[in-house]
């Protein structure tokens, strides 16, 4: 089986590459940077407006094409995730169709879901989370996918795996909190009381997807390990004890710090981790897949890889692996927001 997978190099990308390798499967990968050298690469950013005929030659006698692509929380001089995530999906499928690609399975996420105070499964409306750029964009991705014949769509929760420990240092911390604080029993986390999150392993969810090509399923499926984590567990793995903080304060002490560029979490993403639903995976568990890392160790290994700033090639490279400089302070926004906005723009 010959697979193209765009976005190869994120956090899912690097974990499917590895499994469909094991599996016996010829991968391509698709990404903005690629390895130097590397024949089984193709260097495309997919919002381009040329992006469509480069596309087209790469999933040329493809089996399938595994669409995850998405700018998740890219830097304020990187190209509108809009333009990414929305643009760039419009090319891929359009790509596939041309090149004659009979099955396409396209990452789209629980924050597509239109929140929900009861586990719910496919059948759920996708009408985003207000307030979350990137659950609004995921919403509208599903709605391009309506109708698709050959598509299946897979919705993960949060995916974690020791790769991508750097990432969360960029994402979350930088530059203000030193990652080797994280983990630490003396580390207070100041977290609402009513927060409840599924994780899902990178190999878990890389498992589902190639479970999903080898079936040749359809439609859409929830991936999310088990069982869904509380604040005060959430709080014993990234720190030592919870700090209960009403949600209303920390979004509200999240506002400023993002805009003056103190940390790079926008306020959405607190959003969206308050409102996001959560999933029941009966429909993928019924092609036989089930969850290799329980949800509690697989957050816990990411926190460890965190601490410690390990990170793999590209989005996920370590720690000072950045061009041009190394040091944290080079992601201090120094009074302007360090990402772009993940307000609820449209």
């Amino acid at each position: 089986m010959r697979v193209v997978v765009t976005g190869a190099s994120g956090n899912v990308g690097t974990a499917l590459r590895r499994v469909l390798a094991d599996a016996g499967a010829t991968v391509v990968g698709v990404a903005r940077r690629v390895p130097p050298n590397s024949p089984d690469w193709v260097s495309c950013d997919i919002g381009a407006p040329a992006a469509e005929v480069t596309l087209s030659r790469a999933f040329a006698g493809a089996d399938a094409v595994v669409h995850l692509a998405w700018a998740i929380q890219p830097p304020s001089g990187e190209p509108d995730m809009r333009r990414t995530n929305l643009t760039g999906s419009a090319h891929v499928l359009r790509a596939a169709e041309r090149a004659g690609v009979r099955h396409v399975v396209v990452a789209s996420s629980v924050a597509a879901y239109t929140p929900s105070s009861v586990p719910v499964d496919e059948g759920w409306p996708c009408g985003g989370v207000p307030g979350s750029a990137y659950s609004r964009q995921k919403a509208e991705l599903e709605r391009m996918l309506v109708g698709r014949p050959g598509v299946a769509v897979v919705r993960p929760c949060a995916v974690v795996q020791p790769d991508a420990g750097a990432e969360l240092d960029r994402w979350v911390l930088k530059p203000l909190v030193p990652p080797s604080v994280v983990g630490r029993p003396w580390l207070p986390v100041p977290l609402w009381p009513g927060l409840r999150a599924q994780v899902v392993h990178a190999e878990d969810v890389a498992r589902a997807i190639a479970l999903i090509l080898e079936r040749r399923a359809e439609g859409a499926f929830n991936v999310a390990g088990d069982p869904p984590l509380t604040a005060r567990e959430l709080a014993s793995v990234f720190g030592g004890f919870l700090v209960p903080v009403p949600f209303a304060l920390v979004r509200a002490v999240a506002w400023p710090t993002w805009r003056l560029g103190l940390q790079p979490a926008h306020p959405g993403w607190l959003r969206l981790a308050d409102k996001a639903a959560l999933m029941d995976t009966g429909r993928l568990r019924a092609l036989g897949w089930a969850p290799a890392h329980p949800a509690r160790e697989a957050l816990r290994e990411f926190v460890s890889a965190v601490a410690e700033g390990r990170g793999t090639w590209g989005p996920l490279a370590p720690r000072g692996s950045e061009p041009g400089g190394s040091g944290r302070w080079r992601g201090f926004g120094f009074g302007r927001p360090v990402h772009q906005s993940q307000g609820d723009v449209r």
